[in-house]
């Protein structure tokens, strides 16, 4: 079983990241927060790691409907996207599927999670 929906790209890392906040922006969401995982290694436990970094993107829309179904979703949010340099010297971009986490906790939350479903692979699809 794959965690989230994947996509392989032939541009470079730091080409992926620069394109992916506007694929995002196109679909309705921000991105709130950039965790630059390779850094953070170094500083923390002084390993080097691939570059990897993960941004966790908000579709306001979607959030404010999930969390008016549940507060307890929240755990769940944002949206967490995964690029990092592959082995090929080439990007890897993840997206959460929230089918496998928002709709598998709370299946009256499927429509939604059906949609936001839709809104990262056409940001994926877009790369």
């Amino acid at each position: 079983m794959s965690i989230g929906m994947e996509r392989q790209l032939d541009c470079s890392y730091d080409q992926a990241l620069e394109k992916l906040p506007a694929a995002l922006k196109a679909e309705g969401f921000g991105v709130l927060t950039e965790i630059d995982v390779s850094a953070t290694l170094k500083q923390k436990i002084d390993v080097t790691f691939r570059r990897y970094k993960i941004l966790g993107a908000c579709n306001p829309h979607y959030a404010h409907q999930a969390l008016s179904h549940d507060l307890n979703i929240g755990v769940l949010l944002p949206c967490n996207l995964v690029v990092y340099e592959n082995d090929q010297g080439t990007a890897t971009v993840l997206s959460i599927d929230p089918l496998q986490t928002l709709a598998a906790a709370d299946p009256a939350l499927s429509e939604i999670a059906t949609t936001v479903q839709g809104k990262l692979n056409t940001v994926l699809q877009s790369l």
